[in-house]
């Protein structure tokens, strides 16, 4: 028998904010397990961290920068609320992920192995972040609004944009780099497809 949930409670904004902080920092940790190993992931964030490789910018900035543009899809898409939420969580990754490196180090990390714990991380991050009505900002916004405007599916949109994204790769990383950053990609949209599931998680 199927048990129905019912007065689904709107989460308070100090439930919303211990949501934020462990999801942004875990995705920063991870992203600088990421950077160590030289590494990249898809969507907005990998183009930022490719940048910041060819260009010896700092990623935080970088990845700030980048998402600005789609604020304003983020606005007609889903809201102010929502992109106020998503301007918070990217300007929490955009410092966090500068200042962690001076906590920690990862000199001796296993390529392939950081690669499966960086998309556990990453994964377990993104749903934190996601339930508390947050996101990351970037291609997700924009994927999304043009599938309202034009019909064509959000996720070939972004599934498009990484292949691009690891295409150029090659051309700037060593092979290995690519498909060990390709094993973190699977293992992030592993973790987010199998556990992120709106039928079973109710409040906002």
């Amino acid at each position: 028998m199927q048990t129905e949930v019912q007065n689904a409670e709107t989460h308070t904004w100090f439930e919303d904010l211990q949501g934020f902080l462990f999801g942004t920092s875990m995705c920063a940790f991870a992203l600088v397990m990421l950077r160590s190993l030289g590494l990249i992931t898809g969507q907005t964030a990998g183009l930022a961290i490719l940048i910041s490789y060819v260009f010896g910018l700092p990623f935080g900035w970088v990845f700030f920068v980048v998402n600005l543009p789609f604020y304003w899809f983020g606005y007609k898409r889903m809201g102010k609320t929502f992109v106020g939420k998503t301007f918070i969580n990217v300007a929490l990754i955009s410092v966090l992920s500068e200042w962690f490196p001076s906590l920690v180090d990862f000199s001796d990390l296993t390529p392939w192995f950081g690669a499966i714990i960086i998309g556990f991380m990453t994964g377990a991050g993104l749903m934190a972040i996601f339930r508390h009505g947050g996101s990351l900002g970037g291609l997700g916004i924009l994927a999304l609004y043009l599938q309202d405007a034009t019909g064509f599916k959000a996720g070939y949109v972004q599934l498009a944009f990484d292949a691009c994204l690891f295409a150029v790769a090659f051309f700037f990383l060593p092979l290995p780099q690519v498909l060990y950053s390709l094993l973190g990609a699977v293992v992030v949209n592993l973790v987010i497809a199998i556990n992120h599931r709106r039928d079973r998680y109710i409040a906002m």
